[in-house]
């Protein structure tokens, strides 16, 4: 069983960075709800913002029109809105099919994630904590995310939408304070891409054969 989870996480890595390295070369056109077998464009700040979901229940002091950064996504995916949602709040196997995350930890060991639950993980190189804000089933989970002991500064949404036997899902994430605007002044683009990632590896795992 080990040996199968790795050389499916090897696949999944080796795939993801041709999305993100190959296809972005590429130049392809897209539209808003990206395919991803025909490429994507990465979008700046302001493009994310004149997409971005009307359907997020942003809490206060994470307006995304007064956010330092802020990135939008999302994508159709083929699988029932309930099989998606299923890998979501799993967040322990995040890392197995999503190669910017790791070493994640619910607090008080439950099994995956519930209304206001606490978790830590790495992700974009960065060991954070965050908390459950929102939850509902098969369609709305939100968290912050903060440094650990720290305000929060970032507020990550899920949105999905079912469409027939598919699922439209939406990623919207708002950054305030001085480590948003660092990275939006470093690589305003580093967050969208990093979701466009997971999204796209989402998207594998949840079409993928039982």
């Amino acid at each position: 069983m080990k040996h199968i989870t790795t050389s499916l996480r090897t696949r999944f890595i080796a795939a993801t960075s041709l999305l993100l390295c190959g296809l972005t070369g590429a130049g392809a056109q897209t539209p808003h709800a990206i395919d991803h077998s025909q490429g994507y464009k990465t979008m700046s700040m302001k493009e994310d913002l004149a997409h971005r979901s009307p359907h997020i229940h942003w809490p206060a002091g994470f307006d995304p029109e007064r956010a330092d950064l802020f990135s939008h996504n999302d994508l159709i995916i083929n699988a029932s809105c309930s099989r998606v949602w299923t890998h979501i709040i799993d967040a322990k196997r995040w890392p197995i099919w999503y190669p910017n995350s790791k070493e994640v930890e619910i607090q008080g060991g439950a099994p995956v994630l519930q209304d206001g639950m606490v978790f830590r993980w790495t992700t974009f190189g960065l060991t954070i904590e965050s908390k459950v804000h929102e939850y509902v089933l098969n369609q709305r989970l939100g968290w912050y995310g903060y440094a650990p002991g720290s305000k929060p500064s970032f507020y990550h949404s899920w949105y999905l939408e079912p469409k027939g036997t598919m699922c439209h899902v939406v990623m919207d994430e708002a950054g305030i304070g001085k480590d948003a605007a660092g990275l939006r002044q470093s690589d305003e683009t580093l967050m969208h891409r990093g979701h466009d990632l997971w999204l796209a590896t989402l998207k594998w795992v949840a079409e993928a054969k039982q």
